[in-house]
């Protein structure tokens, strides 16, 4: 099994107690990861930190990125994510559950016991736990994954909220180049990104939705956006 986390060799002595026979793959960095899956002919479960506990790498690094490289080497298997639980993993969240590789999400609040059991039905391919198996989750239809993911226009929400978000835009005419699209568009920004903000009740109805809206929100949220962004533009 591979564990891909930043704090990954905390729980391998217990992993291998519980599992006994089991070979544990640890990574606990971008290089270790990617080392390890590309040296690795296929792991029977894969345990990967939803996101890094690493403030230094968290807006450049995530355990959807773990996932994506595991696609680009073809080493996909049971994937299992394990979530702090905390809000700015919401949109990470979100897309997670919906990957047809990821089948359990464990909180790591709740200790190593709910994480044995998933490593230990994925593996084998038994039934996961109810009350983690990823396809029980309920979906936001108003997840920044899914809106992102529209065939039509999602691409240039996306586009234009990840150049806001990566702090390359500070107004129209330098969004236009950092997004890579017409003047013409990025100054629709409101009407691109508005209705997502509205949908989400993100923004006090009785006040006019503008472009220094559309700015904070995307800093709010530049985490995921940024992550998001780097995997498909």
């Amino acid at each position: 099994m591979l564990i891909a986390s930043a704090l990954g060799r905390i729980v391998v002595p217990i992993l291998e107690q519980q599992i006994p026979g089991a070979t544990v793959v640890v990574a606990t960095s971008e290089a270790e990861i990617r080392k390890a899956v590309e040296h690795q002919v296929r792991f029977d479960v894969i345990v990967i930190d939803l996101t890094w506990n690493d403030y230094r790498v968290e807006h450049d690094f995530d355990g959807l990125d773990v996932l994506s490289l595991l696609r680009v080497c073809d080493r996909t298997g049971p994937v299992i994510f394990a979530a702090q639980g905390h809000t700015t993993e919401q949109e990470h969240f979100q897309e997670a559950i919906l990957q047809p590789e990821v089948v359990a999400i464990v909180q790591k609040a709740d200790g190593t016991g709910p994480l044995i059991r998933c490593v230990q039905a994925a593996a084998y391919r038994h039934p996961l736990p109810a009350a983690n198996a990823a396809h029980q989750f309920k979906t936001n239809p108003w997840s920044i994954y899914a809106y992102f993911s529209r065939p039509r226009g999602g691409a240039t929400a996306a586009r234009i909220a990840g150049a806001i978000a990566a702090g390359r835009a500070t107004d129209a005419e330098s969004l236009a180049s950092a997004a890579g699209l017409p003047l013409n568009t990025v100054n629709k920004l409101v009407q691109v990104l508005g209705p997502l903000i509205q949908a989400r009740s993100e923004h006090n109805p009785s006040l006019r939705m503008n472009a220094q809206v559309i700015y904070r929100w995307c800093g709010e949220h530049s985490c995921y956006i940024r992550s998001w962004c780097r995997r498909n533009i």
